[in-house]
Parts: structure tokens; sequence; C-alpha cells
């Protein structure tokens, strides 16, 4: 019964959990860990999902499992750009050129959001990447709403800035 239950309410959300996983980890190797140890704590602690939406649930299991390892390991080493993910597969609709410019923005906006301090990616990857509404991140992060607005709109401002920033011209930095 229990495993049935693991399985309806865990397993429908490990790719997105996984993609969480590898913004926090920065990289695929340690996600798939780090989500291998979240599912172990998910199926011994499936009792405390109140309310049936797994989503946040999980989320904040992988996030407290990462930073239950970080704080184990002292400060995580900085792993170099995530590897390339389904997201960035080029659009067949799309010209040579197109795909070129869809690649580089892909690859600026990815950058950008890596330099980001993680209390802001986080919120933007929760928010803008995997869809989940602030009440959502809110539970998942353990803070208050307000927080979690105010955390998306300076990140998203910082993001902004530093795509700004990219795209001047050399001298002009």
């Amino acid at each position: 019964m229990a495993a049935r239950r693991f399985e309806d309410a865990v397993m429908p959300h490990l790719d997105a959990a996984f993609n969480y996983a590898r913004w926090l980890t920065r990289s695929d190797v340690d996600a798939e860990d780090l989500v291998q140890e979240a599912c172990v704590r998910a199926m011994r602690f499936l009792s405390s999902l109140r309310d049936g939406n797994a989503r946040p649930w999980l989320f904040a299991i992988v996030r407290n499992t990462w930073y239950s390892r970080r704080s184990r390991r002292g400060s995580p080493s900085e792993v170099a750009i995530v590897s390339a993910s389904g997201d960035e597969r080029p659009d067949d609709a799309l010209d040579p050129e197109q795909q070129l410019v869809q690649q580089d923005m892909v690859t600026r906006v990815r950058r950008a959001l890596e330099g980001l301090p993680g209390e802001f990616r986080e919120v933007i990857v929760l928010r803008d990447i995997e869809g989940l509404s602030y009440r959502e991140i809110a539970e998942t992060l353990r803070v208050p709403i307000g927080t979690v607005m105010s955390r998306i709109s300076r990140g998203r401002d910082r993001l902004l800035e530093s795509l700004t920033l990219d795209a001047a011209p050399e001298g002009m930095r």
C-alpha cells in the first residue's frame, strides 16, 4: 500500500526533482545521487505528505537533503556549467542561423542564472522553470510568501542586469 502511494505521489515529479537538484548541485551525477537520497527520505516520511500536493513536498525534501549534504561536507565545490539538457535541443523549424542565435541565448541565460546567488537562483528555477506557485515555493523553502516574492523580484532584476551586461559591447561593460 505504501509503495503504491509513493509511486502515485512521487514518481510523476522525479524529472522535475532531478532538474531542481541539477540546479542546486550543478552536476548531473550529483543531482542523480541527491534525488535518489531524497526519494529514500520521501519513502520514509511519506506519512508527512498531508494535502496530496507532492511536488512542493518532494522539492522540499530534495532541498533539505542538499543542504544537509552541504553542511556535512563543508562548502560545496563549484562545478562547471551543467551539461546540455533537453531544453537546448534546437528547434527543427529554425534555420541554422536562428538555431545558433537560440543556442547562444540559452547559453547566456543559463550562465546568468548560474551566476546568481543561490537564494535567487533557487526561487527563479522553482517559479520560472518548474512552474511552482508562490505558495508552493514558500512551502518548499519554508519562508513567508513575501520573502519568495521579494527574492523572485530581486533575482529577476539581477538576471536582467547580468544579461544586459553580457550583451553590452566590450568597451561599455
